[in-house]
């Protein structure tokens, strides 16, 4: 790292440059206006991103928004790709008219999966989300193998989930709250939950710890 550069610089440099791939390889992928930010609010939800559509104005232009949020950048560069790469089916969506999710953005429905799909990912099906735990299989890592290591060299930071403050209550001294990325909670001691990870079974994500 030079004098010039700092984490920010480094980060949105890494993200833009990534979804700019991304287009490169699949024209219908929008421009958009990234942002980086906090995905949680103090409750139990975590967003690792969205795609959100013209939520910019630049004169007579409305342009597309893609958050990432900065308490996801701790799972890792394939994630994080896995991230971007769920966002731009979100924006193909958008681009063709197709109506892809339901319930507020939070269900993922077939056309979805297609598009998810065309770009590239593995997607599972969630009783919850439907089709919207991703991964990314061996072979759209390959495509993707340089900008990959553009994120691992600006990944350096991640943010910290807001405290959870339902209720005002506090946490217990005697355990703590891990929540996998489909929402499913546990409760461990510390000494288990820091043995080692947590995998859970039906999204196969760790998982962390809340607040």
């Amino acid at each position: 790292m030079t004098d010039s550069d700092t984490i920010t610089g480094l980060l949105v440099s890494a993200l833009e440059n990534a979804w700019a791939t991304i287009r490169s390889h699949h024209p219908d992928v929008p421009e958009v206006v990234l942002t980086v930010g906090a995905g949680s609010s103090g409750g139990s939800d975590l967003t690792l991103g969205h795609f959100a559509p013209n939520r910019w104005v630049r004169g007579e232009y409305e342009l597309h928004e893609l958050f990432v949020g900065g308490e996801g950048l701790q799972r890792g560069v394939v994630d994080v790709l896995g991230t971007l790469l769920h966002e731009a089916a979100h924006g193909i969506a958008a681009v063709r008219g197709i109506k892809d999710t339901s319930r507020q953005g939070r269900w993922h429905n077939e056309q979805y999966r297609a598009l998810g799909e065309e770009l590239g990912l593995t997607l599972e099906h969630h009783t919850k989300i439907g089709w919207s735990i991703t991964s990314v299989p061996d072979r759209t890592r390959a495509i993707y193998h340089d900008e990959l290591d553009e994120l691992a060299f600006a990944l350096v930071a991640y943010r910290r989930r807001e405290p959870n403050r339902r209720d005002g209550r506090k946490s217990n001294n005697n355990g703590l709250t891990a929540e996998c990325e489909c929402g499913r909670k546990i409760r461990v001691s510390r000494s288990v939950y820091c043995a080692g990870p947590i995998e859970c079974g039906i999204c196969g994500s760790a998982f962390t710890k809340c607040g």
